[in-house]
């Protein structure tokens, strides 16, 4: 009867520690890796870390978070490195900026596929474009640019979004100038336009505002051109965050100084390019195969951080601009429907990427 009874009460226990086991926080007692596909020191990596240091809190369990900077070949080598050889066992996400874009225009990019990762969260991102205001014969006013001379456009890699945009806008506006490409991030690019060794460059509106308008714009080093609006596949829209930064959006320069709308090749590729890449400029994502516990837990974090006070007041004093992050149950299929577009649109981009300005 008594050794019945020790069954009975070993039975019990072993039942009451699994169901605790089930109760407790997927992330409890664990450690997660951030990692982020730009270098230390740029847009990227000053929104990751800033993401870092918030959300733990907000994932049940806290786990211990550790940020890895994983750079190269416009984002790519952190991004690949995410999918094929990343932790399946959900201690590992990233904050990648840029590889919607490079998954749609170049697919076979990816040994595991861009669209078969776990998507946590998406934000939109919008770029402000600016150049030194003593490029001759000095830029008093933005359309002042149409008469520069000797215009070095600066950017991350002939295949970036970033890049493409660039060379895009100042193609259609039908400039001269010289493209030079390959540096590690917007923080490498910024530096070598106040060195002097380009004259033009875009960032995403976190570094705009958080380092460019305050140390160069102010101090009337360098001047706003234009803007990208956020663009859905149908229209244009304001970007909330300009609003009375008296700087146009690109259509709105193009009007100014040039006269109608733009149109062809150029004109489409733009758009294409905004309705995937400004739609979701930075993802969150894990690992093909990450344990839904994981992802969920992830997704629950995010949806709080969009409401964290603190969040919004260090992201203000960083980077002026609070982060916001679309998530939902379908994120998924969401992310998964927009990495597509027109094979003939593909087709021209590719080939436009190649043929890289004189």
């Amino acid at each position: 009867m008594q050794r019945m009874l020790h069954v009975i009460i070993a039975a019990a226990l072993a039942f009451a520690a699994t169901a605790a086991r089930a109760e407790e926080p997927f992330y409890q007692g664990k450690r997660l890796t951030l990692l982020i596909n730009f270098a230390p020191g740029g847009p990227t990596d000053v929104e990751g870390r800033l993401l870092a240091k918030h959300i733990a809190k907000h994932i049940a369990g806290n786990p211990l978070i550790v940020v890895q900077n994983k750079d190269g070949a416009s984002g790519m080598v952190g991004a690949t490195y995410l999918g094929e050889i990343g932790p399946k066992d959900g201690t590992m996400f990233g904050y990648l900026t840029g590889t919607a874009w490079n998954s749609v225009i170049d697919p076979a990019a990816f040994r595991v596929p861009f669209a078969s990762y776990a998507f946590v969260g998406a934000q939109p991102g919008n770029a402000v474009y600016y150049m030194r205001a003593d490029t001759p014969p000095g830029i008093k006013v933005p359309a002042d640019l149409m008469q520069a001379e000797g215009l070095v456009v600066g950017g991350l890699g002939a295949d970036s979004s970033k890049d493409l945009l660039e060379r895009l806008t100042f193609d259609m506006l039908g400039l001269q100038y010289r493209y030079v490409t390959g540096y590690r991030s917007s923080n490498t690019a910024r530096l070598a336009l106040q060195n002097g060794e380009i004259n033009v460059h875009s960032e995403s509106t976190p570094g705009y505002f958080g380092v460019v308008e305050p140390s160069l714009v102010k101090t009337g080093k360098v001047m706003p051109l234009w803007y990208d609006a956020t663009y859905n596949g149908k229209g244009f829209a304001p970007l909330p965050a300009m609003a009375g930064k008296g700087i146009m959006t690109f259509p709105e320069f193009y009007k100014a100084v040039k006269g109608g709308t733009p149109s062809g090749e150029l004109w489409e590729a733009y758009k294409t390019n905004l309705a995937v890449d400004a739609q979701m400029l930075r993802l969150v994502a894990m690992p093909p195969d990450s344990p839904p516990a994981a992802v969920a837990a992830l997704r629950q974090a995010l949806i709080a951080l969009n409401d964290d006070k603190d969040y919004a007041a260090d992201a203000m004093t960083a980077m002026q601009f609070v982060p916001h992050y679309e998530v939902s149950a379908n994120l998924d299929q969401t992310v998964r429907d927009r990495l597509t577009i027109a094979p003939e649109m593909r087709s021209f981009i590719t080939g436009y990427m190649k043929k890289v300005a004189k």
